[in-house]
């Protein structure tokens, strides 16, 4: 845990010390402000200067002190994994005193100061709901951060700002962390409403609903297991919002996927908890909307489903009537995710007519193969949407690349038997087709984007910003997607 205190003066005993200043900075003229800081530090600031960071050690009393140039050119995502690699040196301290050489209006020298904290903050996540040895100690791990400046305002509504989005990223990790039986359909419902507190309007379609409104694709992954589907819209519509049309975005939540019948293999499947990420993206988004008190009318939609085998599982060669009236024929039972989103996305577009939509989706391992564990696919009929969402990843660190739709590759999803099917059986371009499906769902030649998360829900290895685990991706950017749209 963190604790932040903004105060004036530092304290006089303190685990470590960190300084930020300019490039130019000229320590032994601040001794007023500086008191620990002798002249030979000094001398070790100039010789590092062309460094981000770096650390030394101040022999007198053993403390630690680490210098953070502040450079108008380290902004954004740069500046964030700053912040993640000095929250790594010293997780294991105690007290930390957090000194400024200055605070200015200049917005490039604050975006660095925001980034950083960003980063140093969404370093910090752990997981430790079920490690019962661990909880105890765990709560006993506190780091007293002591941020000295004589400009407490500035501070306070960054640290406000900072909170929104590190609590709505956690909040994201959190969901995709839990294990399949405890983070069921119903479950997750529940989680989705904790958002009415925020002023979010929440509508929840369960299954007798969906039945009488026709998603029979929703309804048709989730019909082999005993877990019941859901489908919900979530309503951020502040009273000054600046846009009359909704921006909409809709997230695939698959919380456990065995690939039904046709049953995926033994290795990995336990990784399949996190199929669900798309949609803990979208609810991470409204959560940090709500938070922040964004003027604008956003809404989001999530389809919650466990695809399982059984008796009353779907069947490879079914064909189903979905939402938008269009039969699709189901030839692979675990191309599931394209399935519920395509209900999704047309009764989006149908009762909100949005300015625009945004799926996320852990949707084909294809993704994997293409771009690994450092971009998400992004897949979309609009140029100026793909190209702000794609602007909006490089400035968060969550990086896009585009994908092309094209006709032939369409035409791969005719079905013979039914309006489309689920999986080009002719292979290749299994991510490509797969978002030409999602396509065919778009009706009013809505701006669509589709975003392919599969590689970028989860990590194995740490990252800058993020521990082994859940990554929360979409909800920084599409954050900022909204804020600057």
């Amino acid at each position: 845990m963190i604790l932040l205190k903004i105060s004036s003066s530092s304290r006089k005993i303190s685990d470590c010390t960190i300084i930020f200043c300019e490039k130019n900075f000229n320590f032994t003229s601040q001794k007023k402000n500086f008191p620990n800081i002798l002249t030979k530090i000094d001398a070790l600031v100039k010789k590092n200067r062309e460094k981000d960071f770096f650390s030394i050690n101040y022999f007198e009393n053993e403390e630690k002190i680490i210098i953070l140039v502040d450079d108008k050119g380290k902004q954004d995502f740069s500046a964030q994994c700053i912040g993640g690699q000095i929250y790594s040196k010293i997780k294991n301290l105690r007290n930390i005193n957090i000194l400024f050489s200055k605070v200015t209006n200049d917005k490039n020298l604050n975006n660095f100061h925001y980034n950083f904290f960003l980063g140093f903050y969404l370093k910090s996540y752990q997981f430790l709901k079920y490690k019962t040895f661990l909880l105890d100690e765990s709560k006993d791990k506190i780091i007293n951060l002591n941020l000295v400046t004589n400009d407490k305002k500035f501070f306070l509504k960054l640290d406000k700002k900072i909170y929104s989005i590190v609590n709505s990223v956690f909040f994201t990790r959190d969901l995709v962390s839990e294990p399949a039986n405890i983070l069921n359909p119903e479950r997750f419902v529940k989680e989705i409403k904790k958002l009415k507190s925020l002023g979010v309007k929440i509508r929840v379609y369960g299954l007798d609903i969906l039945k009488k409104l026709g998603m029979n694709a929703i309804i048709g992954v989730s019909q082999g297991s005993k877990n019941l589907p859901f489908f919900v819209t979530m309503e951020w519509r502040p009273k000054n919002s600046i846009n009359k049309k909704p921006i909409s975005f809709i997230g695939k939540g698959v919380c456990f996927d065995t690939g039904g019948i046709s049953l995926k293999p033994a290795k990995f499947m336990e990784d399949m908890k996190y199929d669900m990420a798309g949609a803990g993206a979208v609810v991470g988004l409204i959560k940090s909307l709500a938070l922040n008190k964004i003027n604008k009318y956003v809404i989001g939609a999530v389809a919650l489903v466990e695809n399982m085998p059984s008796g009353s599982a779907q069947r490879p060669g079914d064909v189903v009537k979905s939402y938008s009236g269009k039969t699709i024929e189901i030839l692979n039972t675990d191309a599931e995710g394209r399935l519920i989103l395509a209900d999704a996305i047309h009764y989006v577009e149908k009762h909100y007519n949005p300015d625009l939509i945004v799926d996320l989706a852990t949707l084909t391992g294809a993704m994997v193969v293409s771009l690994g564990n450092e971009y998400a696919g992004v897949f979309s009929n609009n140029d100026n949407l793909a190209n702000k969402l794609i602007k909006s990843g490089e400035i968060e660190g969550e990086k896009l690349w585009r994908f092309p739709l094209h006709k032939n590759y369409d035409e791969l999803m005719n079905s013979e038997v039914a309006d489309v099917q689920n999986i080009n059986y002719s292979g290749g371009a299994g991510s490509i087709t797969a978002a030409q499906f999602l396509q065919r769902f778009i009706s009013k030649n809505t701006p669509w984007a589709h975003l392919d998360i599969a590689g970028m829900a989860w990590t194995k290895k740490d990252l800058d910003i993020i521990p082994k685990g859940a990554t929360g991706f979409g909800v920084k950017l599409l954050t900022n997607f909204v804020e600057n749209y």
